[in-house]
């Protein structure tokens, strides 16, 4: 009986121990990814919510897609996030001419060594802005779509290992659209989440030409992060409890999507799992061990937007795929939230 008692016990002290180290790295997730959103808010601002749901993609280990209009900061934003988190940041201008060797590099011949020696592309950074993906041929966006995916570039037969971590931001414009190779769904699908950051308030507009009549105030951004201490962050995230109830409703929500009647196309098993994730950092981010519909509701319309089809009869009401969204979640039933 003594036996059985201390085994219990034992068992007790493990699970409170194991507790208190997630309570800890919840803690720290909330604090870094806070100091981060702190220092990209001195470039970007206004747009506290989507420097949230970008630096939440960046916990989730997934990729960035923002649509938008030229001159509203997306540039900006990539650098900025690169220089917080103590990244290599890489660009690449996605143009028609631009070839597969262009992003992810190739093969030089040494005259002097008699031999082919490997010149990386601008691919191999920690934070990779794709400027205006959609003006690339579709072989071109298909190279960068597989390293975004493998986090791996192949060529001439060798397989290369891209640094870690792995952040590509994609632009593209959503108003000019002459001369470009719109990303099919297939392609869309491999995109964490996507975000707007559109115009700026009149106050916010006020203060940003306040801050940048003398010097530009990407210059005053700091370090708060490092690249391996992002890593561990990313995979705390992963511990964060999703209750049974929880699951079912990401699971319904995406099941909605694609038996909605407006919807042509609803959301792949993979936006399921990019849900949940985006569920569980929201969750960290917010302070919290564990998921709740609430963090499901928040993240929601940026994971899956991008990833359904609306029928033509939606596009002529005027009803934009995050309104659809939105719809589906006003139509599923949330469970009682768990502590």
């Amino acid at each position: 009986m003594g036996n059985l008692q201390e085994t219990v016990a034992a068992g007790k002290t493990v699970v409170e121990r194991e507790k208190r180290v997630l309570s800890l790295n919840i803690e720290k997730i909330r604090e870094r990814s806070e100091a981060v959103i702190d220092e990209v808010e001195r470039v970007i601002v206004g747009k506290r919510e989507t420097i949230q749901q970008a630096v939440l993609t960046l916990l989730c280990n997934g990729h960035l897609l923002i649509e938008d209009i030229p001159g509203v900061g997306k540039t900006t934003l990539a650098k900025a996030l690169a220089i917080a988190m103590g990244g290599e940041f890489r660009r690449i201008q996605f143009t028609p001419d631009l070839l597969p060797a262009d992003v992810t590099g190739s093969s030089i011949y040494n005259q002097k060594e008699s031999e082919f020696s490997f010149r990386p592309g601008p691919i191999f950074g920690n934070v990779v802005l794709v400027d205006e993906i959609n003006r690339a041929t579709p072989k071109t966006q298909s190279a960068l779509l597989e390293a975004m995916e493998e986090r791996t570039v192949t060529v001439d037969g060798e397989t290369r290992q891209l640094p870690r971590p792995f952040f590509v931001v994609a632009t593209q414009n959503s108003v000019e659209m002459t001369g470009t190779y719109p990303l099919p769904e297939a392609q869309l699908d491999r995109f964490f989440a996507r975000v707007s950051l559109g115009y700026p308030s009149k106050l916010s507009e006020i203060d940003i030409l306040a801050r940048q009549q003398i010097s530009h105030p990407i210059d005053l951004v700091k370090t708060v992060i490092n690249p391996n201490e992002l890593m561990d962050l990313q995979n705390d995230v992963r511990d964060v409890f999703v209750h049974d109830s929880v699951r079912e409703y990401i699971v319904d929500l995406v099941r909605a999507t694609r038996e909605s009647p407006h919807l042509l196309m609803g959301t792949s098993p993979r936006g399921t799992l990019h849900l949940m994730r985006a569920a569980q950092a929201h969750a960290a981010m917010t302070g919290h061990d564990f998921a709740r519909p609430d963090d499901v509701k928040a993240t929601a319309v940026s994971v899956l937007a991008h990833r359904v089809l609306p029928r033509a009869e939606a596009r002529a009401r005027g009803d934009s795929n995050g309104d659809l969204i939105q719809k589906v979640i006003e139509t599923v039933r949330a469970p009682v939230p768990v502590s």
